[in-house]
């Protein structure tokens, strides 16, 4: 089982201070106080040296339209260098980037050493969801304008879903030496990617240890794991063939690099959809999945079916909507306007860690968010209470049935 001391030697956390962010409050672009939080541990003692290091800056927002990524490099050196008096003073420089320049005071930042030698900054919104999220993933106390900074145990966390998403969205992927089923799928599939119905329906069959009616919640994190590595072992063999191939020019390795992110996208959404269908049917659940309703919306899952919804002789009260969204961001607000008879939505997502006030906001909307319960940890433990798992929702809608299906 992969650790995530595989791939982070330490961080340091801190609020952004006005001399941090604000121009107008210092030019110089550096982020001082990493002496005392322990991180010249794991950069050196520049000395009379500059040490360099590469680096991405990444700004994270629940908006991904304002989310930005740029690669850099970043200076370590000892600002009073020459300087007779006071001892050494050891600074990061950075040079003002797409990221930097979204940055203000208050906001949460994370340094991060990389076992690759490389650094990643990162910064979000104070009270965020990707703050939650960074903050459950490396174990992180209280946050003050000062840097705190630890090291990462090597034992400290196991690749879990939850961590392979907040580790994604960092742009690390978790490396897996697994390739056992990667014949079986090159004769299956002919050497081509399959639809993503077939991806699904492989993953089932490579995995006869889950309860679909006694543990769904476990049996959904778990076909999304089984199908999520058989992609990632087809997905490494193809991309290695064609890097031995190679590119015609710079174009075509542009455009093949963005076809393989848009395929991840598009597979996980449609992922979750095929085994949240199957666990329904596991568990007698009568629904219809992506039926047209009114102004053309089509929800994921409506409950218990177009019929009963078409039928304004049909209880409201017997309705019931459900979303699928692999991650919420600020996309969940879609859901809002769907099935305009189902007063009170739900949406199911694997995103961990979202922020109280987005769960605030959701619970505003009458919107009930289910999430498996292997992900609740991941949330505060005020907020877990509010969280359906699978298992209530399908308890949900089957009492529902009862009631209103057999009158």
């Amino acid at each position: 089982m992969e650790k995530l001391g595989q791939y982070f030697e330490g961080i340091a956390w801190k609020y952004l201070t006005a001399v941090d962010a604000d121009p107008g409050k210092s030019n110089q672009h550096e982020f001082g106080g990493l002496v005392k939080a322990g991180f010249k541990h794991f950069l050196g003692d520049p000395g009379e040296e500059t040490y360099k290091y590469p680096c991405r800056f990444m700004f994270l927002s629940e908006d991904k339209d304002k989310s930005a990524n740029v690669d850099g490099v970043v200076s370590w050196y000892d600002s009073r260098r020459g300087k007779s008096g006071r001892g050494p003073e050891l600074r990061l420089y950075y040079v003002s980037n797409e990221v930097t320049d979204l940055i203000s005071e208050g906001m949460f930042f994370l340094i991060a050493k990389t076992t690759s030698e490389e650094l990643i900054l990162v910064f979000c919104d104070k009270g965020s969801s990707e703050e939650s999220q960074l903050r459950w993933l490396f174990g992180l106390d209280s946050t003050t304008n000062a840097f705190s900074g630890k090291t990462i145990d090597e034992n400290q966390i196991k690749a879990s879903w939850s961590a392979r998403w907040v580790l994604d969205e960092l742009g690390i992927e978790l490396f897996e030496d697994d390739s056992r089923y990667l014949d079986l799928m090159l004769a299956r599939f002919g050497g081509a990617f399959p639809k993503t119905r077939e991806f699904s329906a492989l993953a089932l069959e490579l995995s006869p240890e889950i309860q679909p009616v006694k543990l769904p919640d476990t049996a959904l994190v778990s076909l999304m794991d089984r199908e999520e590595s058989l992609f990632r072992q087809l997905e490494r063999h193809f991309v290695e063939e064609k890097l031995k191939s190679g590119f015609s020019d710079v174009e075509q390795f542009v455009s093949y690099s963005l076809s393989i992110q848009n395929r991840r996208k598009s597979r996980v959404g449609y992922a979750l959809e095929n085994h949240l269908e199957f666990l329904f049917k596991e568990n007698g659940v009568a629904h219809i999945r992506g039926a047209e309703t009114e102004n053309r919306s089509k929800p994921d899952f409506l409950f218990p079916g177009l019929p009963q919804y078409e039928n304004h002789d049909f209880p409201d009260n017997g309705l019931t909507i459900l979303g699928a969204k692999s991650t919420c961001k600020d996309r969940w607000r879609q859901v809002l306007s769907e099935a305009g008879r189902i007063k009170r939505k739900h949406l199911v997502t694997l995103e961990p860690g979202i922020s109280g006030n987005q769960l605030d906001e959701m619970e505003a909307s009458d919107l009930q968010l289910v999430v498996p319960t292997s992900i609740h940890e991941t949330y505060k433990p005020e907020s877990r209470e509010w969280l359906w798992s699978l298992s209530d929702f399908i308890e949900h809608v089957l009492e529902k049935q009862a009631k209103y299906l057999d009158e």
